[in-house]
């Protein structure tokens, strides 16, 4: 263990937001991934994934929880185990932006391509994160249009 406090970070978005590019980019080298993503056939994913995530804080990891988490339903949990662990919470947001993820997922393979019905489930269900749902820092993410990423803290104050 490096002495450091470990960070539970939440990426938040549709699918094919960036979320999985942005961990690799931004947060590989220092976090944990874990994603429902990785074990699609699996009955019980929730479970699975706390189980990790408790794992990976237990071990005093970072971890970063790269699916859509679109609403407080989902992140809450996730903050809860952060704090029976010390550690720190921060949210990546990824404003939803329809017609691009709907065209990086049709260039996704057949297998990981989601329907664009799921798309627009996910959009109904998605809110804006904000700091008093249980995060220390939220930050907004943008693609660049360069093969990057604009990384913003989100305003405290923020109406959405």
């Amino acid at each position: 263990m490096t002495g450091r406090v470990p960070v539970l970070a939440i990426l938040i978005g549709l699918q094919a937001s960036g979320k999985t590019t942005f961990f690799r980019q931004a947060l590989a080298d220092e976090y944990v991934h874990v994603s429902k993503d990785d074990f699609p056939r699996a009955r019980r994913r929730q479970a699975r994934q706390m189980r990790l995530v408790e794992e990976a804080l237990t071990a005093g990891l970072s971890v970063a929880v790269d699916n859509t988490n679109p609403s407080p339903e989902e992140w809450r949990p996730l903050a809860e185990a952060a704090r029976r662990h010390g550690a720190e919470v921060v949210g990546y947001w990824f404003p939803p932006d329809v017609a691009g993820s709907l065209r990086r997922n049709a260039s996704r393979t057949w297998t990981s391509r989601v329907p664009d019905v799921g798309v627009f489930a996910t959009l109904k269900r998605l809110r804006r994160p904000r700091r008093s749902e249980g995060f220390d820092a939220l930050y907004e993410v943008r693609i660049d249009g360069a093969g990057g990423f604009d990384v913003r803290p989100m305003a405290s104050g923020s109406p959405h």
